[in-house]
């Protein structure tokens, strides 16, 4: 018997795979040597293969079993399947084989939003210091630990964060002790970015469109299942100025 792992709940049925009054009885599990060959996951635009053991089970004795735990990054929404096939000889020497499709669904578990600021001192630049807001939704149906919420920035910039502050010598969250993101609540992330000297003194480099950098997001869930996110690059239209 193959099965996808499940989130725990506070009951569970035992499930009754056979009685020893059926049929087949235990012949099944006696005759059975089992060698779980692949693992994979089918998703809309790829198939990649999961199998965690390389090495073939030379037998799979009576009431035994084979536990493998894949662990795999999951990078797109939508409709997903996990493919499991598993061959095996009989005690006969008759090769059997057979696969079991598992289908679940990956939905999107951060809303994110961003908005530019720009804090210019002098109306004759234009490479002054940006603001960067990001507003993050947990959009599932629990509560999420947020670990790391970081701007990866691009070569042209430094960053600066400010989602802190100090009190009493101490640097402390903004956000306070709570540090879990309940659902469908919002945070609003604030950071302050400079460009680098050398790319500042060169006129006209900051103008047009620039790219800033990327989000970073990693969480874990109420039972310590870790998620993460990054965003492609943002891109900011550096403000133009016409003649005085």
């Amino acid at each position: 018997m193959m099965m996808r792992l499940t989130k725990p709940t506070l009951f569970t049925n035992i499930p009754v795979t056979c009685e020893e009054r059926d049929l087949p009885g235990n012949l099944f599990n006696q005759l059975m040597k089992d060698d779980p060959s692949t693992a994979d996951l089918q998703t809309s635009s790829q198939r990649l293969n999961l199998s965690a053991s390389s090495a073939a089970v030379a037998e799979l004795k009576p009431d035994c079993c084979i536990d493998d735990v894949i662990h795999h990054e999951v990078k797109e929404i939508g409709t997903h399947i996990l493919v499991c096939a598993v061959s095996y000889t009989t005690q006969t020497g008759e090769k059997m084989y057979f696969r079991k499709f598992f289908k679940f669904q990956v939905l999107k578990p951060l809303d994110v939003k961003t908005k530019f600021y720009n804090a210019e001192s002098d109306l004759s630049s234009v490479t002054d210091e940006v603001f960067l807001e990001a507003q993050i939704q947990n959009i599932t149906t629990s509560p999420m630990f947020m670990e790391k919420v970081s701007l990866e920035p691009s070569m042209m910039y430094n960053v600066a964060e400010l989602n802190t502050v100090d009190t009493a010598g101490e640097s402390e969250s903004t956000f306070g002790a709570r540090t879990y993101l309940q659902p469908m609540d919002t945070r609003q992330y604030l950071y302050c970015l400079k460009p680098k000297q050398e790319f500042a003194e060169k006129a006209g480099v900051i103008k047009g469109v620039t790219v800033i950098g990327k989000l970073d997001i990693v969480w874990k869930t109420n039972l310590g299942e870790r998620g993460r996110l990054q965003t492609s690059q943002l891109q900011r239209m550096a403000p133009g100025y016409g003649d005085i």
